[in-house]
């Protein structure tokens, strides 16, 4: 059983940042080393409990997802292993199985959402404006339906402990360009249909995720962070899935409901999560890991 990590001090390599859940360490000036640790965030507070194993399971679909989807788009990873590393052998075997190395690109300052099913932030706004990020939908859709087909509504990417806003999709043109703001809607809309496709045929709804992208040298896009993961995902199990109620998920939505029966005011420190709800979160991610990568 694997060590749970929730942060990480290594000797010999310059910590770049520290994000929610993700360690990022400088290699050199073309490469650096992402960790995932066992960190859950939920309301974009970092919580002091960790998840048992979180950090590996990540690492595994995102890797497996970058594969399955690489010949849509470049990916960000560099061909370096641990081996080329000044790792002890301790960091060596603690970062084993929950590390990516990586090229350093320059990051689009904007996330790139594809909602397939109207739920969450999505549907206040529908029941609000009967649009989606300026997107109009058709009236009289319910809760967790599925939108006439897929739509693309990017936000702005928020400092750790800031909310992501949504943003237009003229909003985003005016931030990174015309052309590049299609080309990175475009990519979503293609990762997205692929992915949810592929996920369906496992019993999983993609209900919506959300995708990072970054520029090379020559101003090529390129794949970058994590993808499709229950943490910037969200799934559904088809067989519990039905029009008119939230269903239940595969990510962090357990936690974020244990959350909302506290009286806490979602602002930093975050509340301990009791041992139960830790280990029943774990659960769910690793079933989500085994539905997509061994059925």
């Amino acid at each position: 059983m694997s060590a749970v990590v929730f942060e990480t001090h290594l000797n010999h390599l310059e910590l770049l940042a520290r994000g929610k859940v993700r360690d990022i360490y400088a290699i050199d000036a073309q490469n650096m080393l992402i960790v995932t640790t066992d960190r859950l965030s939920a309301f974009d507070v970092v919580l002091p409990t960790p998840i048992p194993r979180k950090g590996i399971i990540l690492t595994q679909v995102a890797n497996f997802w970058f594969d399955y989807l690489k010949e849509v788009i470049p990916n960000h990873f560099s061909g370096l292993t641990l081996e080329d590393l000044p790792l002890s052998a301790e960091e060596r075997e603690m970062l084993e199985g929950r590390s990516m190395l990586v090229k350093r690109l320059k990051p689009l300052p904007v996330e790139a959402i594809v909602r397939g099913y109207l739920i969450g932030s999505g549907w206040k706004d529908y029941q609000a404006t009967g649009q989606v990020c300026g997107i109009d939908l058709p009236q009289g859709l319910q809760l967790a339906q599925q939108l006439p087909e897929p739509i693309f509504t990017p936000s702005t990417k928020a400092e750790v402990g800031d909310h992501d806003i949504n943003i237009s999709f003229a909003q985003m043109q005016q931030q990174i360009g015309v052309e590049l703001a299609k080309q990175v809607r475009a990519v979503s809309l293609q990762l997205y249909q692929q992915a949810a496709d592929y996920a369906l045929k496992r019993g999983i709804i993609i209900a919506d995720t959300k995708f990072e992208f970054g520029l090379d040298e020559a101003g090529n896009l390129v794949l970058i962070d994590e993808i499709l993961t229950p943490d910037s995902s969200r799934f559904w199990p088809v067989d519990q899935y039905q029009v008119g109620i939230s269903p239940p998920s595969f990510d962090k939505q357990y936690v974020r409901d244990y959350l909302e029966t506290l009286t806490w005011g979602k602002t930093a420190p975050g509340p301990e999560l009791p041992a139960e709800v830790a280990q029943k979160t774990a659960e769910k991610y690793q079933e989500v890991a085994e539905r997509l990568m061994h059925s």
